[in-house]
């Protein structure tokens, strides 16, 4: 392990980080209410930071990748993004909305520095025996920030208001900024390549092996259904839990069992290989989500809810330990920011196909949810990985 940069330093970085991210899309659509009276320029400021993501990913890899010391990248992609959301905060009623999304695209390009840059560093920080435990603690990273990044988002608009709440988002991601810059050095730096040929093999090194294929397909997919189980959840709550706005109570009962879940898996690593875990838990949601179809009443929902969150936590765990696995240590941190990338924009895209479908029938908007999880299952089993000495055999 390095030891001048102990694991909970790491920890505390990734979690203010991924807070502040997850607090400050929330931010943006109350601070976009409140400047303008409507919910278009909400979910306009809030599709800016997101829509990029796809493109931002694999170039973000390709910048930390090259570095000799990633960290200190890191650290300056994490400062613009603070920045960069403060800007839109302060100037939004300032100047034309145009302008403003147009910066949210930019700042959307850097997004998956948040999650994925953080998650490619582990390795240099511990040895490879610790980093199953690992795993689940960085996992859970995200699971806390899920938590508490909407609660903290609509707690201080209410208290300070909307610019507030952004503001706060843009505090916490400016914490990571000095753990960030402290993480270790490369050994050597890597031998400097074109890159454009650098993004062609960080998709080579995904599409090409089939693991990481069957993984990064898995979780794109999964997270697709995720998204619309979200879109959903007002109407849930408006169903069995007394209202609407009551609904929001599921997200937080889902990331509270995927913290716990954690909490236990980073004590008691499973012996699993992780590639049968990831398929075990797409189908434990794909259950958990046709259960939170049929609940007949609150009690049962908030079971249902309780499963399908005890699943993400240990399905995020074992993505990474395969992507550790497979990932070919130049490209790693590419690996790593690519697979952001998809997923925030699969669970998107699940989010605005989630809209029209609820509108017309929630029932039907939650039986393709759930079937979005069982696709997932199918195209894990459709893929094939190759057979790797030293590795998890196929059928362990």
């Amino acid at each position: 392990m390095i030891r001048r940069h102990a694991p909970p330093r790491y920890l505390f970085g990734a979690t203010t980080a991924r807070t502040g991210d997850e607090m400050s899309g929330p931010a943006l659509l109350l601070l976009g209410v409140a400047a303008t009276g409507t919910a278009v320029t909400g979910s306009a400021l809030l599709a800016g930071i997101t829509a990029t993501a796809a493109v931002g990913g694999p170039a973000v890899g390709v910048l930390l990748d090259r570095a000799l010391r990633p960290g200190r990248v890191l650290a300056a992609v994490l400062a613009v993004y603070a920045a960069g959301l403060a800007t839109v905060a302060l100037l939004l009623e300032r100047i034309p909305l145009a302008p403003v999304v147009a910066l949210a695209l930019g700042i959307g390009l850097l997004g998956p520095a948040l999650s994925g840059g953080w998650t490619a560093q582990l390795p240099r920080l511990l040895s490879p025996e610790r980093m199953a435990g690992a795993n689940a603690w960085d996992a859970m990273t995200f699971s806390t920030a899920g938590l508490l990044g909407p609660a903290l988002a609509g707690a201080v608009a209410v208290w300070a208001g909307a610019t507030a709440a952004v503001m706060t988002a843009v505090v916490l991601i400016a914490l990571a900024v000095p753990v960030a810059w402290a993480l270790p050095a490369r050994p050597a730096r890597p031998e400097p390549s074109p890159v454009l040929g650098e993004l062609a093999a960080g998709a080579r090194a995904v599409l090409g092996n089939r693991a990481l294929l069957r993984v990064t397909l898995v979780s794109t997919v999964s997270v697709t259904g995720t998204g619309m189980l979200v879109v959903s959840v007002p109407l849930l709550g408006q169903r069995l839990l007394g209202g609407a706005e009551h609904g929001a109570i599921l997200l937080s009962v889902m990331a509270a069992a995927s913290v716990l879940t954690n909490l236990f898996l980073a004590h008691r690593p499973l012996s699993a290989c992780p590639d049968t875990v990831v398929l075990v838990c797409v189908l434990v949601q794909a259950v958990g989500m046709g259960c939170v179809l049929v609940a007949p009443s609150a009690p049962w929902l908030v079971l249902a809810a309780v499963a399908v969150g005890a699943a993400e936590g240990p399905q995020l765990t074992s993505l990474f330990a395969v992507r550790h696995r497979e990932a070919p240590e130049r490209l790693r941190t590419q690996v790593f920011t690519t697979a952001a990338s998809l997923k925030v924009s699969a669970f998107a895209a699940g989010a605005a196909l989630a809209g029209p479908l609820a509108d017309r029938s929630p029932d039907l908007c939650l039986g393709v949810a759930a079937a979005l999880q069982v696709g997932a299952a199918l195209s894990h089993v459709a893929v094939r990985p190759e057979l790797l000495r030293g590795r998890c055999p196929l059928g362990r």
